[in-house]
């Protein structure tokens, strides 16, 4: 294969700072990933499953019911969000308001920014997890010990909206997308806060959503020679409230589910809703993040747009107070801003919930 020294040699000829994933895999000479891209994995931890294969299923909230089924069918419906985000910590929703012509517009404009010329997307490349606007590969390749097969354009889209301005029409696309995939998951933390017992604007208000951060982030996952040594990403859970995930048709997620790694579809005009830390938090852990992971293929390039729903930079994510009892449920996180939270994810290994556990009593 092409080595990867020649290849860092004459990239940085063109003003380039790394090399990305869809250069390595596009490579002629390609025959095996470069050892740095080796993840090791535990078998005993590597139980993987279908959907069909568990006796419960993935749960499924149809969101329209929320806004146009009767009094019985939403009471239901909110009712299944809960079961959901407390055994699974994650569903599949569909009937959303999002158009299945605005989500293919955005897939087609994030694999137009990704297939733009390295040059031009590297005048995006940065290194700090607060930059608003970042491409880059692996998860943050200075200082991870394996490098994961996985390139990422990340945008800070709220409440400042940033966006590249390569490709032509990628701006208002991911504008529009953006305003209505925060319109969903506010509508869905009005529900998960009735659930919890508090009033429905709860989580809203005291999150201060209204300045909340939104982050939209793609990943596109080329085709890998040995997927069965590389991992697009590890096992982890997200910083912020929810995350609504997006993929182009070919599937690579897996959710961990009652010690199981469960394959997850990617089914036409669906959102993926992934609980994330900060509901752990505010829910004092009834409510848990979910674990998930990007598995790769050899045949398909796979890409996600991960819409992350989070608390304004200032607030202080803590355990509700209403929900506590010094007795009988104490609370088991401490309170940290967001901006906090933020800033120690480059700094802590990315894997599990190694984050989260850092405001764990």
């Amino acid at each position: 294969m092409a080595s990867t020294t020649a290849m860092v040699s004459q990239e940085s000829k063109n003003n380039i700072s790394f090399i990305s994933v869809k250069t390595l895999a596009e490579s002629p000479e390609l025959a095996n990933i470069p050892a740095s891209y080796t993840f090791t994995t535990n078998p005993d931890d590597e139980i993987v499953a279908d959907p069909d294969d568990v006796n419960d299923p993935i749960p499924i909230i149809d969101y329209s019911l929320l806004g146009t089924g009767s009094p019985d069918q939403r009471a239901k419906t909110i009712h299944d969000i809960d079961k959901a985000c407390e055994h699974w910590g994650f569903f599949m929703l569909i009937n959303h308001s999002i158009s299945k012509s605005l989500m293919e517009k955005m897939v087609d404009q994030v694999f137009a920014f990704f297939n733009l010329k390295e040059e031009e997307k590297q005048e995006y490349a940065g290194e700090d997890a607060m930059d608003p606007l970042r491409y880059g590969t692996s998860f943050n390749a200075s200082v991870d010990k394996v490098l994961f097969w996985r390139d990422f354009l990340r945008c800070m889209v709220h409440p400042e909206f940033h966006s590249p301005d390569k490709p032509v029409g990628f701006r208002d696309t991911s504008a529009e997308y953006c305003r209505r995939s925060r319109k969903v998951g506010r509508e869905l933390l009005k529900e998960i806060s009735e659930n919890l017992g508090l009033e429905p604007h709860y989580i809203d208000r005291t999150m201060n959503l209204d300045s909340g951060l939104q982050i939209l982030t793609a990943n596109l996952y080329p085709p890998c020679p040995q997927p069965e040594l590389a991992m697009g990403m590890p096992p982890h859970s997200d910083h912020g409230l929810l995350n609504l995930l997006m993929q182009n048709g070919v599937s690579g997620l897996q959710v961990l589910h009652n010690n199981k790694w469960i394959n997850v579809s990617s089914t036409p005009n669906c959102l993926l809703v992934l609980v994330s830390d900060h509901l752990e938090v505010v829910s004092n852990g009834k409510y848990k993040s979910v674990l998930h992971r990007a598995v790769v293929s050899n045949k398909a390039t796979r890409m996600s747009l991960a819409t992350v729903i989070g608390p304004s930079l200032d607030t202080v994510v803590e355990p509700a107070p209403e929900l506590l009892d010094n007795q009988t449920n104490p609370p088991a996180y401490f309170g940290m801003k967001q901006k906090d939270f933020m800033e120690l994810q480059p700094s802590n290994q990315f894997h599990g919930k190694s984050v989260l556990n850092r405001v764990k009593i």
